[in-house]
């Protein structure tokens, strides 16, 4: 806990010098302000808002931090310190998920949504967080700079938050039926089924494909880590 804690106090102290990053958390607040302004409801339209708070801060904050390490040629040091891969991995994710569960839930609050089962929601947010934070973890360990973080963080923004309206032209192009089991949109099939009454055990699916993407994607950053370890 104790290396955990310095690697998270480091991470704090980096985020709050960086200008160009630690701005990312006004977007997707401000977004849900403006949204909860005009009156619409539409379950689609609120978690687009969401699951773009999720990318925004999950992915590309974490990207980058792990991307501005590699670039001040300090990750290599973590690596070979006395700490392991959980013990450096998760210091370096404990800010990221502190910053996206409070950003999450300000966007939801906004923007009007009001869940029928605060549990059920709570306990998709927490899942949908680690896998969005492997994400971006695996997406900066391919990156060498913040700046090459930004752009390669780009596809993710399109397919996790446009992503959110896949169910509502899924008619028209049936190709895009592979798409149904994202992890965000998932989360809409299940904050969908919790507004028609639904409790834990008939979200169970929903769940369990959230945390085996949650799963497959830590594997491959623990796969991707321990590779750059021996480079």
């Amino acid at each position: 806990m104790k290396r955990m804690n310095a690697i998270l106090m480091k991470d704090f102290k980096d985020f709050s010098r960086n200008l160009y990053v630690s701005t990312v958390l006004i977007l997707p607040i401000g977004l849900a302000a403006l949204y909860g302004r005009t009156g619409v409801n539409s379950i689609e339209s609120q978690f687009m808002l969401i699951n773009l708070a999720f990318v925004m801060i999950a992915t590309f904050i974490q990207c980058c931090l792990i991307a501005e390490e590699k670039e001040k040629n300090t990750l290599r040091g973590l690596m070979l310190s006395p700490a392991s891969t959980a013990e450096i991995l998760g210091g370096k994710s404990l800010l990221t998920f502190i910053l996206t569960m409070f950003v999450v839930v300000v966007t939801a609050y906004l923007s009007d949504y009001r869940p029928a089962n605060i549990s059920v929601i709570f306990t998709a947010f927490f899942l949908s967080t680690f896998f969005y934070i492997a994400l971006g973890t695996l997406l900066g360990l391919f990156s060498k700079s913040v700046l090459e973080a930004s752009i390669i963080v780009m596809p993710v923004f399109a397919i996790f938050s446009l992503g959110s309206f896949l169910p509502m032209i899924i008619d028209q192009y049936p190709i895009l039926k592979i798409g149904m089991y994202l992890p965000n949109v998932q989360l809409i099939e299940l904050a969908t089924k919790v507004e028609a009454g639904a409790g834990f055990v008939d979200v169970l699916l929903e769940l369990f494909i959230i945390l085996a993407w949650t799963i497959f994607i830590f594997l491959l950053t623990r796969i991707i880590y321990q590779k750059k370890m021996v480079d």
